[in-house]
């Protein structure tokens, strides 16, 4: 497998030579390594919230996804709550922070941030892969200088103890971690106490109800992908070092020039289908953030980063293609949700005829997270067009919530 000529390059935007030098580099000696081979799919996600945010959080999240509550793992300082739709797509790990005093390096990245500091336990961590051969992944990522916590930091820091983490990267603050696990078993967290949190449970009920009474359960599919907001400078180290600790592709770039901005995509070498592994998304501003007033256009990436530092913006849910009640399948499943009460940041944008329809929620109000709809027609494989690409940007800048933040973080 050639992780750099298996897919031919899209998109319009140029990257620099030095990009186009130390991809083929980085990704040839990834394969020659059998790093390609051996990492494989995104098994889970994790994210870290506030004290006694969980409950509202899984029923937000249960509600306006597939995913279902399964356990809770008790530890000394965190409550962590799985979340799965099955074993063919990545688990949610919803960590909370029991004291909202303890400090800690994820907390830390949070701080230095105007906005990100209101919320100093929230954020998104990171990806784990699953792989076939712990060791070797680990001490070959070791000698390209990745580096990693030991195992006293990963049982202080309360993660399980059956994976090996990288330490955050400083372009994304993202962790990535890796764990040993066939296919044929099932995933199993080596973390604390496990048990049925009823509180949990009855959140995780409610939604399950509301889903169905939508009748939008059988119409949410897995994530299609997630999207990170990183600094102007960083975009295309951020996605190099990604490539280098995954086994993904640089599908492309494509270029918004009206939002000063540019949405580049990496995808998976071993699944066609981004629902059994997401597509991972790096957004970045043109132009930094001191050219702003020289361009005199929107910078929604580069303040998004500056107020809140690099994180995940949002995960995007498949919606399955086709049509309920006369309507889109998308339509549907937004209106249902609008009429509970979800806010939505623009109207449905695209069309059947273009390939794609797109919508944004309002963020998170415990996460900070957008949770993005996207329903493709017809098998399209275009990924997304670039009208929708900047009209989601210009929605998410624009949003009434983090204008009022930003207002409160310039006092």
């Amino acid at each position: 497998m050639n992780s750099y000529t298996a897919h031919p390059r899209q998109g319009d935007k140029a990257n620099s030579p030095f990009f186009e030098e130390w991809l083929p580099r980085l990704l040839e000696e990834r394969d020659r390594l059998g790093l390609t081979e051996n990492i494989r799919r995104i098994d889970a996600l994790m994210m870290t919230l506030e004290p006694g945010h969980s409950a509202a959080y899984i029923r937000e999240l249960c509600l306006m996804t597939p995913y279902n509550y399964l356990v809770t793992l008790d530890t000394d300082q965190h409550l962590t709550h799985i979340l799965r739709i099955d074993m063919n797509y990545p688990d949610v790990l919803v960590r909370e922070v029991k004291n909202p005093d303890l400090r800690g390096i994820f907390r830390s990245l949070n701080e230095v941030y105007p906005i990100g500091a209101k919320k100093p336990n929230s954020r998104y961590m990171g990806e784990i892969f699953q792989v076939e051969n712990l060791h070797e992944v680990v001490e070959i990522q070791k000698s390209r200088e990745v580096r990693f916590f030991n195992q006293e930091q990963i049982r202080q820091m309360e993660l399980p103890g059956n994976m090996a983490i990288v330490k955050p990267s400083p372009y994304t603050h993202n962790i990535i971690g890796y764990w040993e696990r066939p296919d044929n078993d099932i995933r199993v967290y080596a973390l604390g106490n496990s048990r049925i949190d009823p509180e949990m449970q009855a959140a995780f009920e409610q939604a399950q109800e509301l889903r169905e009474r939508l009748k939008i359960s059988e119409l949410l599919l897995p994530i299609d992908h997630l999207a990170t907001r990183v600094y102007s400078q960083n975009r295309e180290v951020a996605i190099l070092e990604y490539l280098g600790l995954s086994s993904y592709y640089y599908w492309g770039s494509y270029d918004i020039p009206d939002q000063n901005s540019s949405t580049n995509v990496t995808k998976s070498l071993h699944y066609d289908d981004v629902l059994h592994t997401p597509a991972k998304v790096f957004t970045a501003a043109n132009h930094p953030y001191f050219c702003n007033h020289l361009l005199q256009i929107p910078s929604p990436t580069e303040s998004f980063v500056r107020n809140f530092g690099p994180r995940l913006h949002h995960i995007a849910i498949a919606v399955r293609d086709g049509n309920t009640q006369g309507k889109t399948n998308i339509d549907y499943v937004v209106s249902s949700l609008a009429e509970c009460g979800q806010e939505f940041l623009l109207q449905v944008i695209g069309s059947e005829q273009e390939g794609l329809k797109q919508i944004f929620s309002r963020a998170s109000t415990h996460t900070s997270l957008i949770i993005e709809y996207v329903q493709r027609f017809h098998g399209f494989q275009g990924f997304f067009t670039k009208d929708n690409v900047a009209d989601l940007t210009a929605a998410a800048g624009t949003e009434e919530s983090l204008r009022s933040l930003e207002s409160e973080s310039r006092q």
